[in-house]
């Protein structure tokens, strides 16, 4: 052996790296590491230069670990890192003890080999850490599938598979790391510095509706936004609105060659309509066709024409429309995933929550599914580093009341969504409500009475025709409030007021 031969520890005690035969454990390359530290340790800029970001964890050998960790702390604080500013800090160390003490830092600096390929060394570090995590993966699937002792769920356990087969694609451990104020605080600028580039209107996701952009800064990663609302208020159209304004925002930057867009690729999962009936409500509202007129083929040639252009437009509108029906939420969670990783979803959307169904360990208790999901929807929030919408039925309280606008008391089947939530939106159209009270229409033989309460009537109609309210009832970052929108019900269309006062909203 020679001197400077670098030792390993193995079942049958220390042995140089040489002797090791190759296939008889887990993937590593000892002697990469050793270079790549040995680079490290003679240029330390070789760290800024990396392709990718190098952990402690990605290294095999623990002492490599101990010794990269110290390199990473020291480099912060601008210290000089090297074999002699290192010893200080492992003079007690019993494993580089074991290894011939503190020359083993200057035995890792010896030929310098290591600045040949320093980035080459590192993506090999890196991708041999990948196969070992996906051995751990693949040993944890076979040990979950022999194992019949508790309840068999095959399906349960590809979802749990391919959860973990996500984080290891995103190159992220088994257990997440506590961040430093510092790294947060830097995230917290970067909004910032995104709402000054806005004009100081948004620093999230843009809405395409300056109304909801000026109060809520735009849709932030990690939230979960709970849409509620009646049925007949406009709630699907307003998710499918954002959800459109979103990708439209995305594809037309990516064009124009404009970097870090407010618009987002989106994953929209509809478990009430179909995806082709959804296509349908974006091209009348872009188009300008009602969506009646399109589904009984009531329109002219020139109309034709004009869906036709806007279908070609949008034709690689960054929206992916998922209308598997009977998801549960470990399932979306899924899907949602390959679809983050297969096309880099920046928000997602889901119509609606309490079609989802839990993972069936809620012995029936519907509230205590509807919990379990409100959750796993905001884990997955969380998890993918997006904003997700989740639309959700209103009880019937609300019709029962004489003030028709919801409240957060309203959110059917389960307190934990207003818990979980992020912002709770409510959507409010008093023209719906007005319309039902509409007495009957007179004619040549009604009274005075009767046109006059008809006329009263029918005025108030006009004041509140094509008026809507975003009720903004809770919100963790900001204040809450109400939002005046405008809606044209035959393109299902929300849009923002130009004039600035809203006095007049209802």
């Amino acid at each position: 052996m020679a001197d400077n031969d670098l030792m390993i520890r193995t079942e049958s005690g220390l042995k140089p790296v040489s002797s090791v035969a190759p296939g008889r454990s887990l993937p590593a390359n000892i002697e990469a590491e050793a270079a790549f530290l040995g680079a490290v340790l003679i240029d330390n800029s070789v760290i800024e230069e990396l392709p990718i970001a190098l952990r402690p964890d990605h290294f095999f050998e623990p002492l490599h670990q101990r010794i990269y960790e110290r390199v990473l702390t020291l480099i912060d604080r601008n210290a000089v890192v090297t074999p002699v500013t290192l010893k200080p800090y492992f003079d007690s160390d019993e494993t580089m003890r074991e290894l011939g003490g503190i020359t083993y830092l200057a035995r890792l600096t010896a030929d310098g080999h290591g600045l040949l390929a320093p980035r080459e060394l590192a993506q090999q570090i890196y991708d041999l850490a990948l196969l070992r995590q996906l051995i751990t993966v693949g040993r944890d699937l076979v040990e979950g599938a022999l194992d019949t002792s508790q309840e068999v769920s095959p399906k349960e356990r590809i979802e749990q598979a391919e959860a973990e087969l996500y984080r290891v694609a995103e190159g992220a451990t088994t257990s997440s790391e506590a961040q430093s104020f510092k790294d947060a605080s830097f995230g917290a600028l970067k909004l910032v510095e995104a709402a000054l580039n806005s004009g100081g209107r948004f620093s999230g996701k843009t809405t395409g509706l300056d109304a909801i952009n000026e109060k809520t800064s735009g849709l932030h990663n990690s939230d979960l936004i709970i849409l509620a609302g009646r049925p007949g208020m406009g709630k699907t159209s307003l998710a499918t609105n954002i959800a459109f304004n979103a990708a439209a925002r995305l594809m037309h930057d990516r064009r124009a060659g404009i970097e870090n867009s407010p618009g987002a690729a989106v994953a929209f999962f509809s478990l009430e309509m179909s995806a082709d009936q959804l296509a349908t409500r974006i091209l009348s509202e872009q188009a300008e066709i009602s969506s009646e007129a399109l589904r009984s083929g009531d329109i002219d040639r020139a109309r034709f024409q004009k869906l036709s252009f806007v279908s070609q437009e949008l034709a690689e509108l960054p929206l992916y429309i998922d209308d598997t029906p009977a998801l549960t939420i470990a399932g979306l969670r899924a899907r949602a995933r390959r679809l983050k990783r297969r096309h880099d979803i920046g928000m997602v959307v889901v119509d609606y929550l309490q079609l989802l169904q839990g993972s069936g360990r809620a012995n029936d208790n519907r509230v205590n599914e509807i919990s379990e999901i409100s959750r796993g929807l905001k884990t997955l929030a969380k998890e993918l580093h997006v904003p997700v919408i989740a639309l959700s039925q209103l009880s019937r309280a609300v019709e029962s009341r004489e003030d028709k606008r919801p409240q957060l008391s309203d959110l059917r089947e389960s307190g934990s969504i207003e818990q979980d939530a992020d912002m709770v939106w409510f959507i409010f159209r008093a023209e719906y409500y007005h319309n039902s009270l509409k007495p009957d229409t007179p004619d040549a033989t009604s009274s005075p009475e009767v046109r006059e309460k008809y006329d009263a009537w029918e005025q108030h109609h006009l004041e509140l025709v094509g008026k809507a309210t975003l009720i903004i009832a809770k919100q963790r970052h900001g204040s809450t409030g109400n939002v005046p929108l405008h809606f044209q019900s035959e393109f299902t269309k929300f849009s923002s007021p130009e004039r600035r006062d809203y006095s007049d909203f209802e």
